[in-house]
């Protein structure tokens, strides 16, 4: 994937600051995240031609965390139940994934991948790795397991943010409106 230009320079009046390094590590951050769309948005193309990439999203988690209600898995993303729904409706319509009764409350139903929902995320998720070899592969491992640290303890720092905001307004999870 080629830069638009200028788009890997970094910002003006970056320095040795530390709004001077939060800045760059802001600009670093926007191109990767844009990228890493653009790459979601690709594979899932590859599950199926009409696929969302926030569905592509929804799948990772099901695969990830087995069968799941709709609530827990909206709030796993942060958004509301209209808009996870819309989207299991289609993954479900293209045989993706199906829906049973929660063994836990049989009023619920819990959502899983279907085996063709299992295969393909299996066929993407490695060619997701793959993307990850050919851009890091020449990396020595130190700095592949440094820079997964790091990654990991900002998501971390994330996570505890979120955390708090939910104990702080008393809800258990997002909603758009936040």
């Amino acid at each position: 994937m080629s830069n638009t230009p200028g788009e890997a320079q970094e910002p003006a009046g970056a320095g040795d600051s530390v709004d001077g390094a939060l800045q760059l590590v802001e600009h670093q951050l926007s191109i990767f995240w844009r990228r890493a769309r653009a790459v979601s948005h690709q594979l899932s193309r590859q599950v199926h031609p009409d696929m969302e990439p926030a569905a592509y999203g929804l799948l990772t988690i099901i695969r990830k965390e087995g069968p799941i209600r709709l609530t827990d898995l909206a709030t796993c993303i942060g958004v509301g139940k209209p808009s996870v729904s819309r989207q299991i409706a289609f993954l479900e319509s293209i045989g993706l994934v199906y829906k049973e009764a929660d063994p836990l409350d049989g009023r619920a139903q819990s959502i899983r991948l279907t085996p063709q929902g299992e295969e393909k995320m299996h066929q993407v998720q490695d060619a997701r790795r793959q993307v990850f070899r050919e851009r890091l592969g020449e990396w020595p491992l130190e700095e592949i397991q440094t820079l997964a640290e790091y990654m990991a303890k900002l998501n971390a720092a994330y996570e505890s943010v979120g955390l708090a905001r939910e104990q702080f307004s008393g809800k258990d999870h997002f909603s758009k409106d936040d």
